[in-house]
């Protein structure tokens, strides 16, 4: 008989039928996790074969031609510290081949902004950002410029020599370079990234936005360092413009040129002797701008007949020497300066402060063509020492190393409407790498080669040369080392003319009107001395 609520065994199928399906739909629900925590995935994984764009295998590395570029970078910097580093060193010694008769602070400047260039290249290389690419761009134009005017201005390639080309072309060539090489990173990210996300990717990360940032503002401090480097490189070829008012003679095996001048003709007495020339060794700056007013006064109202004058190495006209130079190499070279010129003594030397190191040696190596010694307020060798002073020369170097930028000498020319006069030789002389190197070269030297130069000429100094000495009053009266050691100037020969103290006169005794006087007077007198 059928039951009314169906068979046991139709039940039993039917409840066996329902657990089976209860397994299945058990086995197709996902298993869930219990609690979510910081390995929870958000997102479902890609099966579509591509890499998440922030997955490190996703790299411009992966190309061989952007490591080549990288390791080739790596190379150029090489190179370039080692120039670098030759450049620095021959600032304070000169290796065979390497002199430049200009400062030699021009092509390690362009130098260090090369390494510059590449160093910051190297170090955002896996970040290219369109600025870098301009700012690296602007560089290398400005650089191209920078070559040009070097190559096109003769004074300028002759000052800086194939030393100084070298760098400047380097530099734009490296500056190329960059570009370049931030243009295949560029490419080779872009590629990898299409090959193994699928997609370019748009997006940075904050990191590489700092990147782009810092990299951006280092590039802009570079590119105003570069402008400053070109409008002091207009400024010099328009300097270069400026002829000299005497000759520039090559001296010392054809190294560097000396620019002498004379002014007057040949004089000789009654008894047909030959009258002195006046040969003037300025102090601490140019002649031109210092005792030119008074020189010249004394040529035209019939002091002296004649008178010579030279620019040191470094100064106004002249050439660099080469490192190291002492104050005899610089009375050797006025001596083949002179040779070359055709001009022979008998000489009446006449310098003032430091100058009167280089005309007490020049005529210690001259005692037959030397008639008489003027000393104006001369520098003793045993004050040497304030010249050599260490501290001194670093600042010397530190204005020598900025000293391409120029910015000074810009800001001179275009607010206070300097000259290429005042530049050459005057009011902004100072300023000029040539003439920093000068006063560089000056004080490596001044407590060792040149004191001994100097002392040597004074034992061979013959004793019967006429002497005559004008002192600053006010240098007398404010240092006491001083006054004794003008005491003992006037001892270096045994025939003392006079000895004048200028009671209100400065250092530059020809700036007061007793001074210029006092000098004008004593000038004639030693000239016509018997």
């Amino acid at each position: 008989m059928v039951s009314l609520w169906g068979s046991k065994n139709g039940d039993d199928q039917h409840t066996d039928g329902d657990s089976a399906n209860d397994e299945v739909n058990s086995q197709q629900q996902p298993r869930q996790s219990r609690h979510a925590d910081e390995r929870t995935r958000l997102l479902p994984p890609r099966n579509d074969g591509y890499l998440d764009p922030d997955d490190p295998a996703v790299s411009p590395y992966n190309l061989f031609s952007v490591r080549a570029v990288r390791y080739v970078g790596v190379l150029f910097l090489i190179i370039s510290f080692l120039w670098w580093v030759l450049l620095l060193v021959s600032i304070f010694v000169s290796p065979p081949m390497m002199h430049s008769r200009g400062s030699g602070f021009f092509d390690f400047s362009f130098t260090t902004l090369t390494a510059g260039n590449l160093l910051i290249g190297l170090l955002f290389f896996s970040t290219p950002s369109r600025a870098m690419e301009w700012s690296s761009l602007v560089i290398a134009v400005l650089l191209l410029l920078d070559m040009i005017i070097v190559l096109a201005v003769q004074r300028l390639r002759s000052e800086e020599g194939w030393v100084g080309i070298a760098s400047v072309i380097w530099a734009t060539v490296m500056a190329l370079y960059n570009v370049m090489s931030d243009r295949v990173v560029a490419w080779g990210k872009q590629e990898e990234e299409e090959r193994l996300t699928g997609r370019k990717e748009t997006r940075r990360t904050l990191r590489e936005w700092c990147a782009v940032l810092t990299a951006t503002v280092i590039m802009i401090v570079m590119i105003v360092i570069t402008i400053l480097l070109t409008a002091t490189l207009i400024l010099r070829s328009r300097d270069a413009s400026l002829k000299p008012p005497g000759e520039r003679y090559y001296v010392d095996g054809d190294k560097y040129k000396i620019h002498l001048a004379c002014v007057g003709n040949i004089t000789f007495d009654a008894h047909g002797k030959k009258i002195p020339t006046v040969l003037v060794e300025a102090g601490e700056l140019p002649f031109e701008d210092t005792m030119d007013d008074w020189i010249y006064n004394s040529y035209r109202n019939g002091t002296i007949d004649r008178y010579c004058y030279y620019d040191r190495p470094g100064f106004a006209w002249s050439d660099n020497a080469p490192s190291p130079h002492s104050a005899g190499m610089t009375s050797d070279a006025l001596s083949e300066a002179l040779a070359r010129a055709g001009e022979e003594g008998p000489w009446v030397l006449v310098s003032a402060g430091v100058g009167s190191i280089y005309s007490r040696i020049f005529s210690s190596r001259h005692v037959r063509d030397v008639h008489g010694l003027f000393l104006i307020d001369g520098l003793h060798e045993d004050l040497l020492h304030r010249i050599a002073s260490p501290t001194r020369g670093f600042i010397l170097w530190g204005r020598g190393i900025i000293s391409p930028l120029g910015y000074d000498r810009l800001l001179g020319a275009i607010f206070k409407h300097r000259t290429r006069e005042d530049r050459v030789y005057g009011k902004s002389a100072y300023q000029a790498g040539k003439f920093i190197k000068a006063k560089l070269q000056e004080n490596l030297v001044a407590g060792s080669l040149t004191k001994n130069e100097v002392s040597q000429a004074r034992n061979i100094q013959t004793p019967f040369t006429p002497l005559m000495v004008v002192s600053s009053g006010i240098e007398v009266r404010k240092d006491n080392e001083w006054e004794r050691k003008q005491e003992d100037l006037t001892k270096i020969t045994d025939n003392l003319i006079s000895w004048d103290v200028v009671n209100r006169a400065p250092h530059r005794v020809w700036l007061t009107r007793e001074g210029r006087t006092i000098l004008e007077k004593r000038l004639g007198e030693l000239v016509r001395a018997k």
